[in-house]
């Protein structure tokens, strides 16, 4: 499981799949989160601007990321 630390209170969902380089821009990131291909805490999520915040995690494409501060 891969970790990305908080640089501030939170992350968007479409930063936080770039930042793990489990997309390769925004376009894809869309698309991917559009499709319900991901989750956050096992529920399928389409908002692109969810905001996550420490402790939550998400899974795609067989991949987890957990978020902390």
């Amino acid at each position: 499981m891969e970790i990305i630390k908080l640089r501030e209170e939170y992350i968007k969902l479409g930063q936080a799949l770039k930042a793990a380089n489990l997309v390769e821009d925004g376009v894809e990131a869309k698309y991917a989160i559009q499709d319900g291909e991901v989750k956050v805490n096992q529920e399928t999520e389409t908002r692109r601007g969810r905001k996550l915040y420490d402790g939550d995690v998400i899974s795609y494409n067989g991949e987890e990321i957990r978020i902390e501060k």
